[in-house]
């Protein structure tokens, strides 16, 4: 796991982006993959960097997972949050620590924002998240 490199999504990886949330949202009880709505959002976000960050963990130049940081106002802190879903790895890079190490650098991402507050999304039926 010594080469993957952990930082924020291009708009080069849009293409990459679309297919690991159709992987995600295959497992998922309460969406379906549509590759449309998933370029749209995700085109949005790496147009907007006010609305949200994308981050990505890269194997040399290989995007092997993703996860979304979508910002909002958290009232009980009185400032700036954010949610976080759309964690997935890619199924041949799974069992090698790099969603949890993508995890570990997006909160601490957060953090230097001064992001108060992060709320996790995950699908009910999704044991492992």
């Amino acid at each position: 796991m010594s080469d993957i490199k952990y930082e924020v999504a291009k708009s080069a990886d849009l293409a990459r982006l679309v297919e690991l949330l159709g992987i995600l949202f295959e497992s998922e009880a309460e969406f379906s993959p549509d590759s449309a709505k998933q370029r749209t959002a995700l085109q949005a976000l790496l147009s907007d960097p006010a609305k949200g960050k994308i981050f990505v963990a890269r194997d040399g130049r290989e995007v092997v997972a993703m996860a979304s940081l979508l910002y909002t106002i958290s009232t009980a802190e009185g400032g700036k949050a954010a949610l976080f879903e759309d964690l997935v790895v890619a199924p041949d890079h799974r069992k090698r620590g790099i969603g949890e190490a993508l995890l570990k650098h997006v909160v601490a991402a957060a953090r230097a924002e001064g992001i108060l507050r992060i709320t996790l999304l995950t699908d009910m039926q999704n044991e492992r998240a």
